[in-house]
């Protein structure tokens, strides 16, 4: 049971803050971050320049851990004559160019003027050098892996696959001081350490959930989300859109659902929806950072969003009214109708078109209001429509409880009192072919409280400070219950809005434990210890202040003012 609400009789969680709707423009591709400014109005609070920027950040002090870290030779610095240099007619080695010149001209200061001009000798040339390559060499680097080179002459960045070159920038970026993230110039100066970074990712899912169905998020508070989430290697944006409290997406065939289904939030509020151009610029900017969407309808409980929407859709004919609590459990489509699967239909139909992803999430936990031959049954008329519209089915673990199509994949949100059978249940799904996304919820949902003073977010997964969120193993997770470490796709960090209702909240509770999933994700378990972990972290602090995240100061990690 996921249980990220109270039981149908608790009395409503009221957030302690109201939902702030705030609205911001488009951003460019190549500029980074300014979202983040424009959604929250914050401010980033100053670093002192003689300890942000005075010394060199060790070549391997960086997160997510690189795979492979080779030290030596004198630092790059970065001067007022560095060119971002791109080889001739590669037009995504130019996008993800502007990207990098968007974060570092307005602290730096400098022109950084990006230039087609490659003087032969294969390296930096005496400034920062992106390459994509196909040759023999680079086999091993795959779809998201990169190699940087520094030395004193410059520094060169090397990918097969243009998410690749991205990922090295942001190790580029972290390399730098912290005042890079400034968006006024800084003094500096800008030196990264000299060696050799050879990197490819662990997992190739490793994700983020958003929701936006509690408290609804606008388009410039999620693009702010994906500008932190990028700067961790986070390749996956989840987005949980329907929920009993709101439904946040336009659809042309079912228009009440966003008018009168997403008219309202946890505790009230004015609540909200997407448009389906607003959900086309977000999948846009995600792809521009290069994250995947994956959009969420969870079916069929859930729904009261839907079902208030749409008398039709309840097995009496009765709508219900809207909700605001956060119960769980009590609402169901009717599974014995046939209109519903013209809804399911339509719904996927429309939301498959606006996608261009692989996924397609249709939810299925705490069903607890449907019979379980309902619920198999409507899962499989569920999974039915997915596969039509040529979209992978993922469902949350209790999919395993029916019958998951071949190639299917189950989000597994268990925690430590999950039972035996459960556990076993969906071990017993990989076997036949089913993939894991792993959340377990007492490790990686971060709406969890962090200790029993933390003001936001919920208890029934325990306490999770940020070592327990760091410290364990995917391919260890269910290996006792008989999940080979080869069925796990990869790691996602869900983030619940049951109390967290602004920019400020997801910050707070999101960082510093999102960092820690994303190097779960991405680095081999061989790289990663909790020791050395807590000091890279520590060392992240500055960054995350220079960006204006007011994050979580938790007391096991030695905090730096580097």
């Amino acid at each position: 049971m996921r249980q990220h609400g109270t039981s149908p009789t608790s009395p409503r969680l009221h957030s302690r803050r109201s939902a702030s709707v705030r609205l911001a423009g488009p951003l460019l591709v190549g500029v980074a971050l300014f979202s983040c400014v424009a959604a929250s109005g914050a401010v980033a609070a100053p670093v002192a320049p003689s300890v942000a920027a005075s010394s060199v950040t060790p070549l391997g002090d960086i997160v997510p851990a690189p795979a492979s870290v080779r030290p030596g030779g004198a630092p790059y610095s970065l001067t007022s004559s560095t060119r971002i240099r791109v080889d001739e007619d590669s037009h995504e080695a130019r996008r993800v160019g502007t990207y990098l010149a968007g974060l570092l001209r307005p602290s730096t200061g400098y022109d950084l003027r990006i230039t087609d001009d490659d003087r032969g000798r294969g390296r930096g040339d005496d400034g920062i050098r992106l390459r994509l390559t196909s040759g023999d060499r680079d086999r091993a680097l795959g779809d998201e892996g990169y190699r940087l080179e520094s030395d004193r002459a410059g520094v060169t960045l090397t990918a097969r696959e243009p998410a690749g070159l991205f990922h090295g920038v942001q190790t580029l970026r972290q390399l730098l001081p912290a005042l890079v993230e400034s968006r006024t110039r800084q003094p500096g100066p800008w030196k990264v350490a000299g060696g050799t970074i050879t990197d490819t990712p662990r997992y190739a899912y490793r994700g983020a959930m958003l929701d936006v169905s509690r408290h609804f998020f606008t388009v410039g508070q999620v693009k702010c989300y994906i500008d932190q989430l990028a700067l961790y290697k986070i390749n996956t944006l989840h987005l949980h859109l329907s929920d009993d409290q709101g439904w946040r997406i336009a659809i042309d065939s079912w228009p009440r659902l966003a008018a009168y289904g997403g008219s309202t939030q946890v505790g009230g509020g004015p609540g909200g929806y997407y448009t389906k151009a607003q959900y086309r610029e977000l999948v846009r900017y995600a792809a521009s950072r290069h994250l995947e969407v994956v959009p969420e309808i969870d079916m069929p409980g859930h729904t009261n969003a839907a079902l208030a929407s749409y008398a039709d859709l309840n097995c009496d004919g009765v709508a219900p009214p809207l909700y605001t609590g956060t119960a769980v459990g009590f609402s169901s489509l009717c599974a014995t109708k046939e209109i519903t699967y013209d809804f399911v239909d339509d719904v996927v139909r429309e939301l498959a078109a606006l996608t261009p992803g692989r996924y397609l999430h249709i939810g299925g936990d705490e069903a607890h209001s449907t019979s379980h031959a309902d619920y198999v049954e409507f899962m499989r008329r569920t999974q039915a429509a997915v596969a039509k519209y040529g979209k992978t089915v993922v469902g949350w673990h209790q999919l395993t409880g029916a019958d998951p199509v071949k190639g299917a994949v189950a989000q597994y949100w268990g925690y430590d009192a999950t039972g035996a059978a459960e556990r076993a249940q969906v071990a017993e799904a990989t076997k036949t072919g089913t993939k894991l996304i792993l959340s377990p919820a007492d490790r990686v949902y971060l709406d969890m409280k962090y200790d029993r003073n933390t003001d936001l977010g919920l208890t029934w997964a325990g306490l999770v400070e940020v070592d327990r969120s760091y410290d364990w193993d995917p391919a260890a997770y269910l290996a006792d219950a008989g999940a080979a470490p080869e069925a796990v796709l990869g790691v996602e960090a869900p983030l619940w809005s049951e109390t967290l209702s602004t920019s400020d909240h997801i910050e707070r509770m999101a960082f510093p434990r999102l960092p820690g999933v994303a190097e779960i994700g991405w680095s081999p378990q061989s790289a990663r210890d909790w020791d050395t972990y807590r000091e890279r972290l520590a060392a992240q602090g500055p960054r995350l202040t220079a960006l204006g995240i007011d994050y979580y100061r938790s007391p096991v990690v030695p905090w730096s003012a580097r």
